[in-house]
């Protein structure tokens, strides 16, 4: 009976694993956290750093840093309003905006005007949430008999009245033609020049349009 009874015992005592159990087992608990978790923390390095991301996004304008507030600008709509107004958070029709500035308008400044009609156009179903406007210091007469007929979606702009605007270095139309890109806020974030092609400007306005919950 006692025989019996330690050998039952026995029966039901689990045996020690060997080393090489242990090894196999720590291998095979790495592996099921690598397959489970490997993809998540793999993704949190790509959307942090950038790092092999298939998704990710160079942009093709001068991002501004910091952006610049479209009120430095003091800027008039063709309605006699501040421009600024229109990017007010109670603004229920925020756009973004294609700017082009420019003292006066020869061959580089008309190309932005091209170009901002012609992105405008290529954006499709996503065209009415994209305006158009300029400031251009002295504007030719020939251009100015043609801009109903070329131009007629973009909007001509003027100074408020005894404000000088103040223009940061890098925007400085003096220096040379910009198209500046306004977000739905009023901030000046992007600009390009007449080396630009219209391909990345529509590249750029695209991928911000898909992620702007807003304009």
């Amino acid at each position: 009976m006692t025989t019996t009874t330690a050998n039952a015992m026995t029966d039901h005592t689990p045996s020690q694993s060997s080393p090489e159990q242990l090894r196999r087992g720590r291998r095979m608990a790495w592996l099921l956290f690598a397959v489970g978790f490997g993809p998540m923390l793999l993704a949190t390095a790509m959307y942090y750093t950038g790092w092999l991301n298939p998704a990710g996004h160079t942009n093709q304008g001068e991002l501004l840093q910091p952006p610049v507030a479209v009120t430095e600008l003091a800027l008039v709509g063709a309605d006699g309003q501040p421009l600024a107004q229109r990017f007010a958070p109670q603004a229920a029709e925020a756009k973004w905006l294609l700017l082009v500035v420019a003292d006066g308008c020869a061959g580089s400044c008309e190309q932005l005007l091209y170009l901002a009609r012609q992105v405008n156009i290529a954006l499709g179903k996503n065209a009415n949430r994209v305006a158009g406007a300029a400031w251009v210091g002295q504007l030719p007469n020939a251009l100015a008999q043609r801009w109903p007929d070329d131009y007629r979606t973009i909007e001509r702009l003027t100074v408020l009245p005894e404000a000088v605007p103040a223009w940061p270095e890098q925007l400085a139309p003096a220096e040379a033609p910009s198209l500046l890109l306004v977000d739905p806020l009023g901030n000046v974030m992007m600009r390009y020049d007449s080396s630009h092609r219209g391909e990345a400007m529509l590249k750029d306005l695209k991928h911000l349009l898909k992620l702007s919950q807003i304009g």
